[in-house]
């Protein structure tokens, strides 16, 4: 993974430095709340509903373990003791106090690690696939990618005050777990008919108050054309991108309004007259990134405690049938950790559970974690035969749920119990949703359904590409949770529509438990999924089960 340079250690302390005399000048009063706003935003500080709250940067979600031991650290330290993984592959500590942000920013930048451009108006936090480097279907890992897009975006200074803010997110793989199409960028790596690799490059995707699905704008652009053409989209972006509505700003916007044809046009012009300045200086950084992340060499050993421990204990099989995924490399498996425990806040990591994943990284795991965008932890790179003590020392930790992908997988934004922009909760419905379902003991007959809670129109809970989606809103001084279905954040991307009124806070999860009933009735045979089930039907018989049941039950 990649190592910070000498020029990457000068500058983020350089940050620090500016940090730290901005943070004294406002706790002095020679800088007003509205002059220090913009300043804390550049370094990733919101101020929530209760605290201040530090988003701290994950770059493409990878760490390393002296990394995930420092945010325990900061947690004890500066926090309550936890932290809360983000669909951004960040990591949020909640209530830190103003006068210790710049020591939490020193301590992160003694690992190689910062907050700049995790929040503004500017390229955010570059987001990939969370198997990558591991997956079995990947073409070639895109975090090489990823990160040259996070050298050039960082402090690029055509591009820290944009309309609005601006997310990339890149794939490796034919199978897109990295929602790429609801990205103002998404890139996905493909082969053209000579076997090269390449991009697709996607346009104008994104969710919130307007969910809209990206537009491909090229169907494959070589690898080496990436950087200027990424440009080349920001630089068109920035002249067309509205400013008089901070609604109508998003880059979706301005491919809306002005045609995906048209926009086009603009950034082949732009690339153009931006392809000729790159004269091989990002293909040569490039390759020095890449040999940063050459693959540990994987050991080859026999798997069999790994066929023992599955052939006799039924709790470590029942986590090696949701919680594994195929690995490129004979032998061994990628490790999805869950942060779903039924009861559990979605995403939230007590600084223990990190110290002890930061541990089983080192021994297990060839020194790797990820963050996924589902707020989960990767261990991408276990051999199988050391499956067996994962397994029992994330017993022990209280991490070892076997759920992932699962109902109770639920993905969740903080909701009104952090969030000041957040109009309804988004934690308690997730929670008690969660628990309903282990009560019914259904959710491994279920198999998989992605389940997506928002507590505002904003959708940092990604509810518009929840198979189930959840939005909780206010009604009059009432929260009220629409459901939408059918949505994919995958190669086969869709948005959820809406079933139609919503339900009070007290009626959702039994609506959910209507829905996820109804559909064990309507499918086929037991392989087939939620999702299937409901492309195959459409929305009529699940409306049916969510509102004729509502009225009879209010019937009786």
């Amino acid at each position: 993974m990649y190592r910070y340079t000498d020029f990457d250690e000068a500058f983020v302390r350089t940050r620090v430095a500016q940090f730290r005399d901005q943070v004294a000048r406002r706790i002095d009063g020679s800088l007003t709340e509205d002059e220090f706003r913009p300043l804390r935003l550049m370094n990733g500080l919101y101020l929530q509903l209760h605290a201040y709250m530090l988003r701290v940067a994950i770059p493409y979600g990878t760490l390393n373990p002296d990394q995930m031991r420092q945010l325990a650290m900061i947690a004890d330290r500066w926090d309550k003791g936890y932290g809360h993984w983000t669909t951004r592959q960040n990591i949020q500590f909640n209530w830190p106090k103003l006068e210790d942000v710049p020591d939490m920013l020193e301590a992160l930048a003694d690992v190689g690690m910062h907050a700049i451009q995790t929040s503004g108006n500017t390229i955010r936090n570059v987001t990939a696939d969370h198997f990558a480097g591991a997956a079995a279907d990947e073409i070639a890992d895109p975090r090489p990618v990823a990160e040259l897009l996070r050298q050039w975006s960082t402090d690029h200074p055509e591009f820290q005050f944009l309309p609005r803010k601006f997310k990339i997110a890149i794939t490796g793989s034919p199978n897109d777990r990295a929602v790429t199409r609801a990205h103002d960028i998404g890139l996905r790596m493909v082969r053209n008919d000579a076997g090269e690799a390449g991009f697709e490059v996607i346009v104008g995707g994104g969710l919130g108050r307007t969910p809209m699905e990206g537009k491909v704008i090229r169907d494959f652009l070589p690898r080496a054309d990436l950087l200027p053409y990424v440009e080349a989209v920001l630089a068109a972006y920035n002249l067309m991108g509205r400013r008089d509505n901070k609604y109508k700003a998003r880059i979706k916007i301005t491919v809306f309004e002005n045609g995906i044809d048209s926009f086009h046009d603009a950034v082949e012009a732009n690339f153009a007259k931006i392809r000729p300045r790159f004269t091989g200086v990002d293909q040569e950084i490039l390759t020095a990134i890449e040999a940063q992340f050459a693959p540990p060499v994987f050991a080859d050993r026999p798997e069999a405690p790994f066929d023992a421990a599955y052939a006799t204990d039924p709790v470590f099989r029942a986590w090696a049938d949701t919680n594994l995924a195929a690995h490129k490399a004979p032998g061994h498996a990628i490790v999805t950790v869950s942060f779903k425990a039924p009861g559990a806040t979605p995403g939230d990591a007590t600084s223990d559970q990190m110290r002890a994943l930061a541990d089983l990284a080192e021994t297990y795991g060839y020194g790797e974690l990820r963050i996924s965008h589902e707020q989960n932890v990767i261990l991408p790179h276990v051999h199988k035969a050391d499956l067996p003590a994962v397994h029992a020392a994330l017993k022990s930790a209280g991490i070892a749920t076997a759920n992932v992908g699962l109902v109770s997988d639920i993905i969740a934004c903080p909701g009104m119990d952090y969030c000041a922009l957040a109009t309804a909760r988004s934690i308690p419905i997730a929670q008690e949703i969660a628990l309903r379902f282990e009560e019914l003991q259904v959710e491994h007959e279920v198999g998989p359904l992605k389940i997506k809670i928002s507590g505002c129109i904003n959708a940092c809970g990604h509810h518009h590409v929840g198979h189930i989606g959840i939005l909780g809103l206010d009604r009059a001084g009432v929260e009220n949770y629409q459901i939408t279905l059918g949505g994919d954040h995958t190669e086969r991307f869709a948005i959820g529509e809406k079933t139609g009124p919503g339900f009070p806070a007290e009626g959702i999860v039994p609506a959910i438990e209507r829905l996820v009933l109804a559909y064990l009735d309507l499918r086929e045979h037991r392989e087939e999924s939620f999702i299937e089930t409901f492309r195959r039907l459409g929305m009529a018989p699940f409306k049916a089960a969510l509102y004729d049941s509502e009225d009879r039950a209010d019937a009786a």
